[in-house]
């Protein structure tokens, strides 16, 4: 295994390092950076998000890329909510508007689950979107 493949840290987890790598997928996505994001990901990764059904870090890639273009000002926070093994149970929210300036505040839980080398290999999101006004906003 190439050492730019380990995605330290590694399962099996501890608390320890269970929040390190949830505060590692916090930054990477606040970069909204959809090349630097994808990399976290095995090639064969294969996600749920929403209705979408998304395989391989070349479509979590192209996903991620619109996905931003579309939520602008994008701010996201995680927080722990399990862990065993190789796998973790995530929360999270996160707030951003569309072109038209609507705002909104979206709520999730995500599984995820892990290769030996670190990358995630399964991701799966059940997302909510709450309309708010920008006065509202929580995360900046």
């Amino acid at each position: 295994m190439k050492m730019e493949e380990i995605k330290m840290p590694v399962p099996p987890f501890t608390m320890e390092t269970a929040l390190e790598k949830v505060q590692m997928a916090e930054d990477a996505w606040n970069t909204k950076d959809p090349e630097k994001v994808c990399l976290a990901y095995t090639l064969d990764t294969e996600w749920r998000n929403r209705t979408e059904f998304i395989n391989g870090r070349e479509e979590v890639k192209q996903f991620l890329k619109h996905k931003w273009e579309k939520e602008l000002d994008y701010k996201l926070k995680k927080e722990l909510w399990g862990f065993r093994n190789n796998r973790m149970a995530v929360r999270f929210e996160y707030e951003w508007h569309n072109e038209g300036g609507q705002w909104f505040r979206s709520y999730g839980n995500e599984l995820w689950e892990f290769a030996d080398n670190g990358q995630m290999q399964k991701r799966f999101a059940s997302i909510n979107d709450l309309p708010i006004i920008e006065a509202d906003r929580k995360l900046r």
